[in-house]
């Protein structure tokens, strides 16, 4: 961000609603969304005005520029309210990507209220993320076993060697069964929940619709926990802040739910992604071992959130080559800030490892991911991803990574499918050891597995007779 002797934006300096902007949500960006931020910096710089369903914002398209709007809190607001196009009541009506911002929780949230909510997820997360507490042993065994689980039941229903969609048949199961028991809620709740998710992320005609039933079911959930509570994440917050209305907290338990079973889920996917597609880097820090560092190459590559949540200026600011007005909307991309990262990366001047950790996958400044979530997140998909490849002697696409079928949102880009063609290992791995000081955890009994499975069989194949893991 450039210093500047203006309070105030200089009268002739253009105003984004003055300003021809290029529609962000077209059939290129869906094929090659890298093209389009490409062509937008070589137009406009570092900042591009872009229209998102009909509505104009600010792009912001270089890693320096994004930075700067994530971590100033005090002149980049998350608070909907600050949204001056928003408060005069200048959005297209059932604008449809306004329902979620419209959900009041810590996402959107400032200052010393962001923060108060932020101390509680942590408090309320630290048991799960520590690997020495009860807790979160037994997380970490149920995120193993569950992905055998689902491995097993693969195995089970299409043979040892055959042909998998490690998208609907893997992943967004194994991240609803780590739901269901994180936030300690019963299965029923489950089956359409990935799929409302989807649709007010991307901002479908039905997101208004899919955010109230979201929020309805995560309600109905606090009330639940509050009246029996027991060892999971939401009777946690509520032990945390006995002050927060089931309301209140069926809208941080939805936020949650975005993160991990979109946000998470599409780390998954896409570290598979870039080893089955041949990226050497990811592959090199695979064949290592170092699986943790596998995650942070694939989401440089690839990030699971493209185009993060809007902030809105607290005055008028130059960014780049425009001034920004006081109130306007500012999309920070991830996905092209990491380009940067990337030719970075590649110069004979620096090592291939300086900036795998720079990535903005959980964020960046006030408001990325807490430490706690960042950890259970990396937990999760290390543990989904090593799993994968410890039952798997073989596997390899079976469409060309540039055919994979795409959801390319506002916000979002993540596979729809993720096609293989797998062999499975002819000796059944050994679960990894999982250190810890107490005695070993009873699992969980027959009947909820079984439940748990039966649940996800209307998921996977109910829910593909119906279009679903494919037409969202």
């Amino acid at each position: 961000m450039e210093a500047h002797p203006h309070a105030t934006a200089p009268s002739d300096a253009p105003a984004l609603g003055s300003l021809p902007v290029e529609p962000l949500l077209t059939a290129e960006f869906d094929a090659d969304p890298g093209a389009v931020y490409e062509r937008l910096r070589r137009i406009h710089g570092p900042v591009a005005p872009v229209g998102l369903m009909g509505v104009p914002v600010w792009l912001v398209l270089e890693y320096r520029e994004v930075l700067e709007v994530l971590r100033n809190e005090c002149l980049w607001r998350r608070d909907v309210r600050h949204w001056r196009a928003r408060a005069q009541g200048l959005l297209p009506p059932e604008w449809p990507l306004l329902a979620g911002y419209e959900v009041r929780q810590m996402m959107f949230m400032d200052d010393e209220e962001h923060r108060a909510v932020r101390r509680t997820h942590h408090a309320s997360l630290s048991p799960f993320q520590n690997a020495r507490t009860p807790e979160g042993w037994e997380l970490r065994s149920a995120v193993a076993r569950y992905a055998d689980e689902l491995v097993a039941l693969l195995a089970a229903e299409s043979g040892r060697t055959g042909f998998a969609d490690l998208g609907a048949q893997y992943t967004r199961p194994l991240l609803l069964m780590v739901t269901t028991k994180l936030f300690g809620c019963p299965v029923e709740l489950g089956d359409e929940l990935v799929m409302d998710l989807w649709r007010m992320l991307d901002g479908g005609p039905d997101a208004a619709a899919a955010t109230a039933r979201a929020l309805a079911a995560f309600t109905r959930l606090a009330a639940h926990r509050r009246a029996r509570p027991g060892d999971d994440l939401t009777s946690y917050l509520l032990l945390a802040d006995p002050d927060l209305t089931d309301e209140q907290l069926g809208r941080e338990l939805f936020m949650n739910a975005v993160y991990l079973n979109d946000i998470t889920g599409n780390m998954v996917l896409n570290t598979l992604l870039e080893v089955l597609r041949g990226n050497a880097t990811v592959r090199r820090s695979l064949s290592a071992g170092q699986l943790g560092e596998t995650v942070n190459r694939a989401a440089l590559a690839n990030p699971p959130a493209a185009n993060l949540c809007f902030r809105f200026a607290a005055r008028d600011v130059r960014l780049g080559n425009y001034w920004i007005r006081a109130g306007d909307a500012v999309s920070p991309s991830a996905a092209s800030a990491h380009r940067d990262l990337l030719d970075l990366g590649s110069s004979h001047m620096v090592g291939s490892t300086v900036s795998t950790r720079a990535h903005l996958g959980w964020g960046a400044g006030p408001h990325q991911c807490p430490t706690a979530a960042r950890e259970l997140g990396s937990l999760i998909v290390t543990t989904a991803v090593g799993r994968v490849f410890d039952h798997f002697a073989q596997a390899e696409l079976t469409l060309p990574a540039d055919q994979l079928p795409w959801r390319s949102g506002p916000v979002v880009r993540g596979l729809r499918i993720l096609p293989v063609r797998y062999g499975l290992a002819a000796q059944e791995p050994t679960a990894r050891r999982l250190d810890s000081p107490q005695a070993l955890v009873a699992p969980q009994g027959e009947g909820h597995t079984r439940g748990l499975l039966s649940a996800l069989r209307r998921l996977m194949f109910g829910g593909r007779e119906k279009g679903a893991a494919t037409d969202v």
